[in-house]
């Protein structure tokens, strides 16, 4: 801060008053979410120890943070299978979700078609679609990765879809009056306005598409070398291995928060020069 800054500041204690305020708030955002995870697992630790639990039950912090670094090789390489089907799952969510928000968007009458079918894969529990996938499909692979799929495609689509139809009326009336055809409507007017909605359901659909592909997994029973995480989780609870489940379900919570992360940081570093939301954050 200059001096010029801080005589204004001075001069201005109503403007002190409010640069300290971000501040300290900029500062809680990241702390107390910090502060009150270390508090969390300083507890769980005395609980084990207070208690005499034994480890097989409810591992110490410690324990827990020394088996992910002793069965490393073991938990990242099948946190690498479940991340393959994670993405790629996220990824045909987003190829589908858009192209289907898109033709949506052009026919209501092919809306009220067919989003019906898109409400049924939503609310149908994936436990119950798996024993028809199991028959239909041969591919282990494609059994996982159509099973992520459908968790993670609704959020995609509907949130899409809501962005087409949100359009400001008076712009799109604006667009025809110039003689703007369907398709230039769609590319310089709607899609920009369905951006922010889009970018809110990836974020949702990208913690999704993790809990689909770790869902799937528990459901289809894959065990071998190349299996995912749930398999090791399955495989741990067998052998009361809490330790190694503790570190399992871990990385499956770490991986989530910074698919969170990185998804948002992409959703801010694309609305950030235009869109209200973020244009918020940055003040």
């Amino acid at each position: 801060m200059t001096v010029i800054d801080e005589r204004a500041l001075k001069l201005d204690p109503e403007e002190a008053r409010r640069v300290r305020q971000e501040r300290f708030e900029r500062i809680g955002r990241w702390g107390l979410p910090l502060a009150i995870m270390i508090l969390a697992i300083v507890l769980w630790d005395r609980i084990c120890v207070w208690n005499a639990i034994p480890q097989y039950i409810l591992p110490r912090p410690g324990v827990v943070l020394w088996t992910l670094y002793n069965d490393a090789g073991l938990l990242f390489s099948a946190l690498l299978v479940t991340l393959r089907i994670t993405f790629l799952s996220l990824a045909l969510a987003v190829i589908g979700g858009v192209g289907l928000a898109v033709l949506f968007a052009q026919s209501k009458w092919v809306e009220m078609s067919f989003f019906p079918f898109a409400i049924v894969l939503q609310v149908t529990p994936i436990v119950a679609i798996f024993p028809l996938i199991n028959i239909y499909v041969n591919n282990q692979t494609t059994k996982l990765l159509l099973c992520a799929w459908i968790v993670a495609f609704f959020p995609i689509l509907s949130n899409t879809t809501l962005g087409l139809n949100s359009v400001d009326r008076n712009l799109r009336d604006l667009f025809k009056l110039n003689g703007a055809t369907r398709w230039q409507q769609l590319r310089y007017l709607r899609l920009p306005a369905a951006m922010p909605y889009f970018l809110g359901g990836l974020k949702i659909a990208g913690g999704l598409s993790l809990i689909g592909a770790v869902v799937a997994e528990f459901v289809a029973g894959t065990t071998g070398q190349s299996s995912g995480l749930a398999s090791r989780i399955i495989e741990a609870g067998y052998r009361l291995n809490a330790p190694r489940l503790f570190a399992a379900l871990f990385l499956i919570s770490l991986t989530g928060i910074l698919i969170f992360l990185v998804l948002s940081l992409i959703s801010h570093l694309i609305l950030r020069r235009w869109h209200e939301s973020a244009l918020k954050q940055e003040r």
